[in-house]
């Protein structure tokens, strides 16, 4: 199954085992589950402290990764591969003593989580989501006896899916009960569990001094703005609902010069290891939810009850997904209703769909879920499609694809646990159709993540921070940057840059203005 190039990288890996790795094998009579063995067996030939052998289990064909000595259960049911190879990669070498990049502090909090936590975790191969939610919880699983974990593909037990009507990737099971879905980091994830940790950090935040530059998002203009002021040595802190934003949740980057490609989250870790080099303090899961000023600081207050203050402060908080805003659309919404056709769409394998928008995004999804789904129908609200020609004439030569123009979407309807289907009003003739479906994908751009600010800073009527040249808002020594702006064009690459800008300004707001904290303590 692997090749020869990818058996010389992980036999390297392998040669980091400190201790013996047991594979034990549940497999059945599938040509599934012999493709499952074929793997394991090419994988114990690497290293001679893999080992191979046959056990039981309710989920065929599954293995579980343990060690001798050792209480771990860790389960994968299914074939990891595609973008789970990673996550099992990195399961055999945390089973095998390596020890993981993570914060010791983090690494003790899972260690001294008290009770049973059972998490079942249905991804899909070509989920760019899934791997972080699966690779924490199979750190978890490493450290903690108490907590146990499976990773599920959808695509393999699609009765279970059904059953359980998953119609989102990543969904996460804990203890038989719905516990999330979407991506989630290993501190959202311990958060959840541990009731008491969102007090300690709230208590940690307030007592922190102020910042000479404080950065509030983390995607791409966040770490370019948080490096560039890191480096002049001033006090830097960088707040962020969640690190790489955006770009998380981006499949393939190919237009990011002297990149020729990448994906998102790969991206994204790229992104907050060059932040890690410098000395920002970075404060992850902080959602801010207020702006002012008071005398000489402006103060950022966050979810968690805390505030932060800081003599400049960058708003770098991007934006998010655009919705329907239709009835229906919430109360099915990872119920049929979904954003990412990259990690939802094999759920929906031989289903019909629906696509809303006819830009870019919208026929590029269309065309990748009609390669899945039974039929794609795609919505655009204009007269026509608003893609790239090539990318119209590619979804026009496929037999399963429908397109309608010039239609308004109304409501989404559903029997109380799942989608049934698409209501939609044609702006020309006035009618109203019902298409009978199981799936909708909504392509229909972003909106800025700026409601926290408004009455605070000018904002245009579509919510972007009003800035001029040099990343500068109405509120003094507060400047904004990337995709929450004016600024033109949103792409990654204007986000770094204006990033950029935007940290440089503020440095020379300070020294114009008023001396740095650095300087001030000295």
């Amino acid at each position: 199954m692997l090749d020869q190039n990818l058996k010389t990288q992980l036999k390297a890996y392998l040669e980091r085992l400190t201790r013996p790795v047991v594979i034990v094998a549940a497999p059945n009579d599938t040509p599934k589950s012999a493709e499952m063995m074929e793997l394991l067996g090419e994988i114990a030939e690497l290293s001679d402290k893999v080992t191979v052998t046959e056990g039981t289990d309710e989920r065929r064909p599954s293995f579980a990764l343990t060690s001798p000595g050792q209480d771990i259960t860790l389960r994968f049911a299914g074939l990891p591969m595609g973008h789970e190879f990673t996550s099992l990669v990195l399961a055999l070498l945390q089973v095998g003593g390596y020890p993981p990049k993570v914060e010791q502090a983090v690494l003790d909090q899972v260690k001294a989580l008290k009770g049973d936590f059972t998490f079942e975790t249905y991804f899909s191969q070509s989920c760019q989501n899934c791997p972080d939610v699966v690779q924490a919880l199979n750190l978890m699983a490493v450290l903690n006896p108490g907590v146990k974990v499976v990773a599920i593909d959808g695509s393999d037990f699609k009765a279970e899916v059904d059953a359980r009507q998953v119609m989102s990737v990543p969904t996460v099971y804990l203890n038989g009960e719905v516990f999330g879905q979407g991506r989630m980091t290993l501190e959202e994830i311990l958060s959840k569990v541990d009731t008491g940790a969102a007090e300690r950090e709230a208590a940690n935040l307030a007592a922190k001094e102020a910042f000479d530059v404080l950065v509030v998002g983390g995607g791409p203009a966040g770490a370019a703005a948080a490096i560039y002021a890191a480096r002049k040595g001033i006090r830097t802190g960088i707040a962020a609902e969640r690190f790489g934003g955006q770009v998380l949740d981006t499949m393939s980057i190919e237009n990011l010069i002297s990149v020729p490609h990448t994906e998102g989250p790969r991206l994204a870790q790229a992104l907050e290891t060059h932040v890690r080099e410098y000395d920002v303090d970075i404060m992850n899961l902080q959602k801010a939810t207020g702006l002012t000023r008071k005398g000489d600081l402006v103060e950022v207050a966050l979810a968690s009850g805390a505030t932060l203050s800081a003599r400049t402060v960058i708003l770098s908080t991007g934006a998010r997904w655009r919705q329907m805003g239709v009835p229906g659309e919430e109360q099915y919404r990872n119920k049929g209703v979904t954003y990412c056709p990259h990690c939802d769409g094999p759920l929906f394998k031989g289903k019909r769909v629906a696509v809303i928008g006819g830009g870019n995004s919208g026929v590029e999804a269309a065309i990748d879920l009609a390669g899945v789904v039974a039929h794609v129908t795609l919505i655009e609200f204009d007269a026509r499609l608003r893609a790239d020609e090539v990318l119209q004439r590619k979804l026009r030569s496929l037999p399963n694809v429908n397109i309608i123009v010039s239609a308004q979407t109304t409501e989404v309807t559903g029997d109380g646990s799942k989608v049934t289907a698409l209501v939609y009003k044609d702006r020309v003739g006035g009618q109203v159709h019902e298409i009978p479906l199981e799936g909708i994908f909504v392509q229909i751009g972003l909106l800025p993540n700026t409601d926290f600010l408004k009455g605070a800073v000018d904002l245009t009527p579509r919510g972007e921070i009003v800035i001029d040249s040099h990343g500068a808002t109405s509120m003094p020594g507060v400047f904004a940057a990337g995709d929450c702006t004016t600024v033109p064009y949103k792409q990654i690459v204007i986000a770094m840059g204006a990033g950029a800008t935007a940290s440089l300004a503020a440095f020379d707001h300070l020294i114009r203005v008023t001396a740095p904290a650095t300087e001030q303590a000295a």
